[in-house]
């Protein structure tokens, strides 16, 4: 069995255009409290509190535009579906597919499909 892994943390990085806008988005979306760069071409956001597993996010600047589904994405974690998707929607999310009465194979759980304002996938997740 090989050695038990040595992290200090995990972290996300998301690739995008615009680093501000979606730096803006995802500080108030996930309630980080630390930001750290300009966007050119990073800015890292970190120290949610609450206890989050997510050390930190950071926001990427890359010439290419995004064009196809991503293979990864965040589950936000809500015990309130409705005024979280809602919450999201105001910061500039969009809801891509609506929560369904539950996942199949997902052990009771929905799922609000969204997309962050540059069009990356990621879920809002209840049970």
């Amino acid at each position: 069995m090989a050695d038990a892994p040595q992290l200090r943390a995990v972290g996300v990085t998301i690739d995008c255009a615009d680093p501000e806008r979606i730096a803006d988005f995802w500080q108030a979306a996930i309630g980080f409290n630390t930001r750290v760069g300009n966007g050119h071409p990073y800015i890292t956001l970190s120290e949610a509190g609450g206890g989050r597993m997510l050390n930190h996010l950071t926001i990427q600047r890359v010439p290419e535009a995004k064009t196809a589904k991503l293979r990864a994405h965040l589950d936000l974690f809500t015990g309130d579906m409705d005024t979280e998707v809602a919450r999201l929607v105001a910061l500039g999310a969009s809801v891509l597919v609506p929560a369904a009465e539950e996942v199949a194979g997902h052990l009771g759980f929905r799922a609000t499909v969204m997309a962050d304002p540059e069009g990356s996938e990621f879920c809002v997740v209840s049970r």
